[in-house]
């Protein structure tokens, strides 16, 4: 995603099996690259770790 990726928005790098396609890659943003995940962040569910990452896209909107 050139210009970024909008909070909400799948990225389009995630395959069907919510990995990311371009993991390990030089091109993976630096961004995507310094993400660790934490428990807090991955939550018990799926559902919580969107809703994590959610509002951290939101936090950190331009």
């Amino acid at each position: 995603m050139p210009n970024g990726k909008p909070a909400g928005v799948r990225c389009v790098q995630l395959g069907d099996d919510n990995r990311c396609m371009i993991f390990g890659r030089p091109d993976r943003p630096a961004f995507c690259a310094g993400l660790q995940p934490s428990a807090e962040m991955c939550g018990e569910t799926r559902e919580q770790a969107m809703h994590w990452l959610t509002t951290l896209e939101l936090a950190t909107a331009p």
